[in-house]
């Protein structure tokens, strides 16, 4: 096992979140729980952080992009998805856990790729 120079943060859906994913129009999935929602989260890697509101802060800086990948994860169409995307909707509509330890218990190269968000 190798220690990781990042921190991490898990990004859990609140009830807003599942509020719009059941109200999109012609929905035909299967409604959710919250507590479904919340069993397979995003996981996003960051600098480490001598203080969790260090790693806040970072989180506050990169909402944007964040918010539009959850919401894309679901549904492509910005059309479809709600007209208040700031900061503090952010935080209304998600929890964030931020942990300063990450260990690879993978003894192989990580291979990255960038995520396609486009920006406003």
């Amino acid at each position: 096992m190798y220690f990781v120079d990042r921190s991490v943060a898990v990004i859990k859906p609140k009830a807003p979140f599942l509020a719009w994913l059941n109200a999109v129009p012609d929905n035909d999935m299967i409604e959710l729980s919250l507590d479904a929602l919340r069993a397979d989260c995003t996981v996003i890697l960051l600098p480490e952080f001598d203080e969790p509101e260090e790693a806040i802060s970072h989180i506050d800086e990169m909402f944007d992009k964040l918010f539009r990948i959850e919401l894309s994860s679901w549904y492509e169409d910005e059309a479809l998805w709600p007209q208040d995307r700031s900061l503090k909707a952010f935080w209304e509509w998600f929890d964030v856990e931020v942990h300063s330890t990450l260990l690879d218990t993978v003894d192989a190269d990580i291979m990255n790729s960038p995520v396609d968000v486009d920006e406003d």
